[in-house]
């Protein structure tokens, strides 16, 4: 059974170095949906046991007092990602990252080890959520078939970075080179019904950068964004959580969508506006992020 979280709130998804103790005992204070500790890139190769060692106390010992604990393993062209996965399902991370995926076997290869390792050590098989990390240009154009790999799978997100090197361009802050991948993710992630995570900003200098890139991406249909400092949180947060003006108009829309249904109405006008019941899953969804994140007072 799939436990109930994998539709969570997950605005802001923040990478930690899983082996540095000072940066991983307590980051829920900074307010991110999500932490990523990360046993991948950031992590040396000959500290790939010491940081699953400081990893599975991390999950064993530390409140993260709701934050959801998201771990990106070692990718499959590596020797360290099966014991990556023991570890993580040991410890309870909440989630496993899958960096470099390009197919849906990526996927079902990990979660037949997940669901081993959830046997190997008691945990509720199911309880180990999964997102894909897409890389490459193959990942990119494969994206349905991933977003379709597994009922563990909570969504996908891009690495712009190594998809980049890929495409053999580079990353240019004005969002280009990015595009295709972007938009093509993003209707994948909606035709399977899961959740999308756009790349990280590294420029820390740049914060109007960040924030244009970040109204960007929410008005092409994101779920959320990467991170990589906790500068970078409360912009996220900012401009991925309903005004209190869109709220309004939602809960006048969901209102009037429901009257007006009774009637045997079909179109009519809000605040000017018209509007049919294709507008009622859009304006419930407004409802339901306010509600997550913690600004909806009303009664709907």
């Amino acid at each position: 059974m799939i436990h109930p979280n994998k539709k969570r709130l997950r605005r802001s998804m923040m990478f930690l170095n899983a082996q540095k103790p000072g940066l991983i005992k307590d980051p829920y204070i900074y307010g991110a949906d999500s932490i990523m500790l990360d046993l991948e890139d950031a992590v040396a190769e000959n500290q790939k046991d010491a940081a699953r060692y400081s990893l599975y106390h991390a999950l064993q010992e530390i409140d993260y007092r709701g934050t959801e604990r998201v771990v990106r393993i070692n990718g499959l062209d590596t020797p360290h990602w099966q014991e990556d996965i023991r570890v993580c399902v040991a410890g309870g991370a909440d989630t496993i990252r899958i960096a470099k995926t390009e197919c849906a076997q990526d996927v079902k290869t990990v979660e037949e080890h997940v669901l081993a390792a959830e046997r190997e050590f008691g945990r509720p098989e199911g309880s180990t959520l999964l997102m894909a990390a897409l890389e490459s240009c193959k990942g990119v154009l494969n994206a349905l078939e991933v977003c379709q790999a597994s009922e563990r799978l909570i969504g996908i997100a891009l690495s712009g970075g190594d998809y980049t090197k890929d495409l053999q361009t580079v990353i240019t802050g004005t969002g280009v080179e990015l595009m295709g991948a972007r938009q093509h993710m993003i209707m994948a992630a909606r035709a399977a019904g899961v959740q999308c995570f756009d790349t990280v900003f590294t420029n820390l200098d740049d914060m109007e950068g960040f924030e244009k890139e970040t109204r960007m991406i929410k008005m092409m249909g994101f779920d959320g964004k990467s991170l990589v400092n906790p500068r970078q949180i409360s912009i996220v947060h900012e401009i991925f959580t309903p005004t209190q003006k869109e709220i309004i108009f939602a809960e006048k829309v969901v209102r009037e969508i429901d009257e007006k249904k009774a009637q045997g109405i079909g179109v009519f006008t809000v605040d000017g506006k018209m509007i049919d019941i294709a507008f009622y899953d859009g304006a419930k969804r407004t409802i339901d992020l306010a509600k997550a994140s913690g600004v909806y007072e009303g009664d709907l």
